[in-house]
């Protein structure tokens, strides 16, 4: 009896701050990520959790998978996606918060070889032939209809005149993470990524960067979902930040918009 009059107790006081015990447990924000953002992201995180005790949950893959997991019911109260088309279907299947869309990051897009290659310094320009670099091997990037990084290298390859010829050499893969392991695994002998994920990664070395009039501009929107938990607007105003900032910069994002405080 004296055991249920405190459970009791514990529920009014909880009610009375305007919490439910579920609601003042749940402190865990799920983040549904562009994979390219992992390292950058996690440390963010990470300096959050250090101010507020609140916790994450993220998923990374390609914006396109994460897209159409929040349109089938994912539970996700942020989604930061590697380029815009994907934020404007999540929009467009009213699974996101629209007024909460910030086009937070840039990024670009370079080619990468294995540590050991002797491939260098390459000229990324009008006509250079990148199926003769590749040699007899392969060349990684994300699948071009659908993950970001890939729909970017073929728009400049395209447009530089190098996609016809090395289109049967590419490896499409389910992310630009999974590009960037096959080429540091030695499996590919060039790939192609954002810039970031080259940085990251010991086992690859960046042998030229795309032309940013290349591609479209590489933009990251963050926004909230519709169903996202009260406290993901002050984590999104975090992003926003001069702190944020300077982790996501380190990383070697560009911060497209004026940092709050």
């Amino acid at each position: 009896m004296i055991r249920i009059a405190g459970l009791f107790t514990a529920f009014v006081i909880l009610a009375g701050a305007g919490l439910s015990p579920a609601a003042a447990e749940d402190k865990t924000i799920t983040v549904f990520a562009a994979a390219s953002m992992k390292n950058a992201l996690d440390e963010v995180d990470a300096a959050y959790t250090a101010r507020t005790g609140v916790k994450f949950s993220v998923s990374y893959a390609a914006s396109s998978v994460l897209a159409r997991q929040i349109e089938q019911g994912a539970p996700a109260d942020v989604f930061v996606s590697a380029d815009t088309d994907w934020m404007d279907y999540a929009i467009s299947k009213k699974t996101i918060n629209e007024p909460t869309r910030v086009n937070l990051l840039g990024n670009s897009i370079v080619l990468i070889a294995p540590k050991d290659s002797r491939l260098d310094n390459v000229t990324i320009a009008q006509g250079f032939d990148l199926a003769k670099l590749a040699g007899d091997g392969r060349i990684a990037t994300g699948d071009v209809k659908s993950v970001p990084v890939g729909k970017y290298a073929k728009a400049a390859l395209e447009k530089l005149g190098a996609w016809q010829a090395a289109e049967p050499k590419f490896a499409m893969a389910e992310s630009v993470r999974a590009a960037l392991t096959l080429v540091a695994r030695g499996e590919a002998n060039l790939g192609i990524v954002y810039s970031t994920d080259a940085k990251v990664e010991p086992g690859v070395k960046i042998v030229g960067t795309f032309p940013a009039d290349s591609h479209p501009a590489i933009i990251y929107p963050v926004a909230a979902t519709a169903t996202a938990k009260g406290e993901t607007s002050d984590y999104l105003a975090f992003l926003r930040s001069t702190a944020a900032k300077t982790i996501l910069e380190k990383y070697g994002f560009k911060f497209l918009i004026s940092p709050s405080t």
